[in-house]
């Protein structure tokens, strides 16, 4: 009567009783809720606490499959913020360069004039310019010396990009050319602390001179940009345009083509209505042969760290965001899979609380609650494992992962709505059928109408087993292809070879001095021989090559070639056969200026087959007056990525350009620790105040092909994750098996059958499941890797071995997994077994 007379009192909508009624139907309302959901909760403690090893098995898969997919979305998430938080970004691209002939210019670089000529000529369009030249040069403060990047470029920095300053002024900090805006940790490198505005480095030039330069300004902490970080070039120091002089470079000039260029474009401009302006100021400007061959084009910045480089960021965060998925896929059905599993055994506690009363709707979200608790742990524990495996992730992708705490406030939703979505995931099919069957089956438990959800759950046990091979097969495909880049003969030997940047005096007398040293430090005893070079074979050419013809042939015949500056000694450095003739003279005279070798494929390019047949002849370059002659051909090596074919090549002597960077020395066999003391010590006394900063060979070939190393080292961490989750998955499923069909195993026994017998039974469950899986998988296998490996132009063979492998070892553990959870059950007393019910 109570109740009617408050919903009857609630009914009158002014009364003051109505007003306190309607208040108390809402507390009664609530603590109702409150008491229902904690029933329930303390339900699904008890019910997860009684099943202590299932529940363990389910949380701890689940919470390594969210982990993982946290940590790679907060890669990508990482990724695909570069750029994005610098100033009108919406509005800012980068100059790039395509040739008709690639071997004439960078990508990357633009004509020095463009980018100015642009705003001047276009105010309309161009709102805004950068444009820079990338150097390195030592650097020095009392006794600390380093060898560091730096940029000569535009006063717009700042205010372009909306970089700011902790110290100094930003509108005075490129005016003086002797001045210098540095980062922070440049600061503290030099100084040990950021507040030194006004005090003063010392900058060595190309000419072997030094200056102090006064900082101007220190950066606070800059964004991930591609502006003063692009393709692996980062830089701390940035110096005004007008400095260009001291170091004998310049950043104008229509023939100029190695900038690196940016333009800001006023809003609602589009990069197609600079097509037409920038076309006409090349040919307007530049010489005929650039205007003939370069169609300028804009990138947005936005997008132009994913692109850039055949878009290897791109195609790594699809890779890494595809493995993610699979492997959170494979846990959540681990997890679905279990759950449906045990709550079959849980039938006759449903058909109790039917026939005591308990609605369907009740039991409907008791399983619910169950699922979503187990998912709140697992999450809270994957929460855990992201913090201790963020640093070892980030090792592997080569790029820092976002800390936890670091992200904005919303995010924090994500493992919330995750959890939700997987808790409801997971028991709304239990929820569904076992809560809807009759109070009478329950109680007998029966659960025959869908047959225990056996098809279902084998199903996603092969999808599981399935995804496990396909990542294990990748997995041994890149790994391969990454030792045939490391194993393959790449035409030189990179063993014991280190080398290092020198201090640049590019002049007849600054090269003379440097080859003087060079000798030096091949007359040590640990060192085999030296060499002076502006390349390394790391794929890092200065700059595009020029074009050779027969002498009395056409120029527009020309090979384009990448040229190489070296002295006489490269080839033995690095151990680079020779086809025919010599690699310059044993010691420099003169005349080796006007000689030059080529490789293999540019004799052959050039119509001599015969490498013999080279040696002797003169070639052109097509407006230069120098003739040179060829005196040696090389065999055909990896200069680099063999992404790529191998190219016409050509060396020319140091001296005859004066352009240098590095000394090689080739190290004899032996203590290398010894070797290097040995080295450095002769280096601080030939070279005093510059850095003996060296790196061996094989640290450039490892940044060579820095992304294929990290996707091998990612796909064997996801293979090892897979198989983890395939096997809880079968640990729970088979534990939960054994205890359903305890007493048909005690049966079996009584009847007379053997131990062999028993394992076999379960064998036969779940072992044919996982051979169709893993066969069905090696063809998808098949066409994933041979499309990848298409992207290489030499590249391994896919043979039988990864497939066979891949078999084997699935099989193997899940027999293993399988007879180790069986066999407990196979030798225990029978008439335990046929008491368990």
């Amino acid at each position: 009567m109570t109740g009617v007379y408050i919903f009857n009192l609630a009914g009158d909508g002014k009364s003051r009783d109505a007003k306190y009624c309607r208040r108390e139907v809402s507390r009664l309302y609530i603590l109702n809720l409150k008491n229902m959901l904690q029933n329930y909760f303390i339900i699904a403690w008890r019910s997860l606490w009684k099943n202590k090893v299932y529940s363990l098995i389910n949380i701890f898969g689940l919470s390594v499959g969210i982990a993982f997919s946290f940590l790679i979305g907060a890669y990508v998430w990482g990724e695909l913020r570069v750029n994005s938080s610098l100033k009108d970004a919406d509005n800012q691209y980068i100059l790039q360069s395509k040739w008709k002939d690639p071997n004439m210019g960078i990508e990357i670089t633009s004509i020095a004039q463009l980018p100015k000529a642009l705003k001047e000529t276009y105010p309309k369009l161009v709102a805004n310019y950068y444009h820079w030249d990338a150097i390195s040069s030592n650097i020095s403060k009392g006794d600390k010396h380093f060898r560091e990047s730096i940029q000569i470029g535009d006063s717009t920095l700042l205010n372009m990009y909306g970089f700011s300053l902790a110290y100094g002024n930003p509108k005075m900090a490129f005016t003086n050319p002797f001045s210098a805006v540095i980062t922070d940790k440049m600061a503290l490198k030099y100084f040990g602390k950021t507040e030194v505005v006004g005090q003063t480095i010392n900058i060595e030039s190309f000419n072997g001179t030094k200056r102090d330069f006064t900082i101007a300004g220190v950066l606070n902490k800059l964004p991930d940009n591609t502006v003063t970080s692009v393709n692996g070039y980062t830089s701390d120091f940035f110096l005004p345009a007008s400095a260009a002089v001291f170091f004998g470079r310049n950043l104008d000039g229509w023939n100029n083509i190695y900038m690196v260029s940016y333009v800001e474009l006023k809003k609602g401009v589009r990069p197609h209505d600079l097509e037409k302006p920038m076309r006409h100021l090349i040919k307007v400007n530049a010489s005929k042969q650039i205007s003939d061959n370069l169609t300028p084009y804009l990138v947005p910045l936005k997008t132009f760290y994913l692109d850039a480089t055949g878009g290897v960021v791109r195609k790594m965060i699809y890779t890494v965001s595809f493995i993610a998925f699979f492997i959170l896929l494979m846990a959540i059905i681990n997890f679905v899979n279990i759950c449906i599993g045990r709550s079959s055994t849980r039938m006759k506690e449903m058909g109790i609380r039917k026939v005591l009363g308990g609605l369907r709707k009740q039991l409907m979200r008791q399983f619910l609650v169950e699922s979503t608790l187990l998912v709140m742990l697992a999450t809270v524990l994957a929460l855990v494992i992201y913090l201790l495996a963020r640093p070892f992730l980030s090792d592997i992708l080569g790029k820092g992962i976002t800390g936890l705490f670091a992200f904005p406030r919303y995010f924090y939703l994500i493992p919330l709505l995750s959890a939700l979505f997987i808790g409801l995931l997971a028991g709304i099919y239990p929820a569904l059928i076992l809560s809807g069957l009759k109070s009478v089956d329950s109680l007998k438990g029966k659960l025959s109408s869908v047959k225990e959800s056996v098809w279902l759950r084998k199903t996603l046990v092969a999808f599981q087993f399935g995804t496990a091979a396909f990542v294990f097969i990748g997995a041994i495909i890149v790994s391969q292809q990454v030792n045939f880049f490391f194993g393959k003969d790449i035409g030189f030997n990179k063993d014991y070879v280190v080398y290092a940047q020198v201090p640049r005096d590019w002049s007849p007398k600054g090269v003379q001095k440097m080859e003087t040293i060079r000798r030096q430090l091949a007359q040590l005893a640990e060192v085999s021989s030296a060499s002076l070079s502006y390349e390394i074979p790391d794929g890092g050419n200065g700059g595009a090559g020029p074009q050779l013809y027969k002498m009395g042939g056409d120029p527009k015949n020309a090979v384009s070639t990448q040229m190489l500056s070296t002295d006489n000694q490269y080839a033995a450095t690095y151990k680079i056969p020779l086809k025919a003739g010599i690699f310059f003279t044993p010691f420099y005279t003169p005349g080796d200026s006007a000689k030059i070798v080529i490789n293999e494929t540019a004799s052959k390019a050039l119509g001599w087959a015969d490498p013999k047949a080279a040696i002797g002849q003169f070639v052109k370059v097509p407006g230069m007056t120098t003739q040179f002659t060829i005196c040696g051909v090389t065999a055909d090596f990896h200069f680099g990525s063999m992404q790529g074919h191998i190219g016409p090549m050509a060396f020319v002597n140091v001296n005859f350009g004066t352009n240098y960077r590095y000394l090689s020395v080739k190290l004899k066999p032996g203590d290398m620790q010894k070797s290097i003391a040995a080295l450095q010590q002769k280096w601080s006394l030939l070279l005093p105040g510059a850095p003996f900063e060296y790196h061996f060979m094989d640290e450039a070939l490892a940044r060579l092909y820095k992304s294929e190393i990290q996707l091998k080292k990612a796909s064997y961490a996801a293979t090892v994750l897979a198989i983890v989750i395939v096997l809880l998955g079968v640990l729970g499923l088979i534990s939960l098996s054994v205890q359903k069909r305890t007493r048909e195993i005690g049966i079996r026994k009584v009847l007379g059958s053997s131990v062999q017998g028993i394992i076999a039974l379960f064998l036969k469950e779940f072992l044919g499941v996982a051979i169709i899986s893993v066969v069905v998988a090696c063809p998808l296998a098949w066409l994933m890797m041979h499309s990848w490996l298409n992207g290489y132009v030499y590249r391994i063979t896919i043979t039988s071995y990864p497939f066979i492998l891949s078999i084997a070892m699935m099989i193997l553990t899940t027999v293993l997994l399988i007879t180790i959870q069986t066999i407990n059950a196979a030798l225990s007393n029978p008439v335990r077994s046929l008491r368990s019910e």
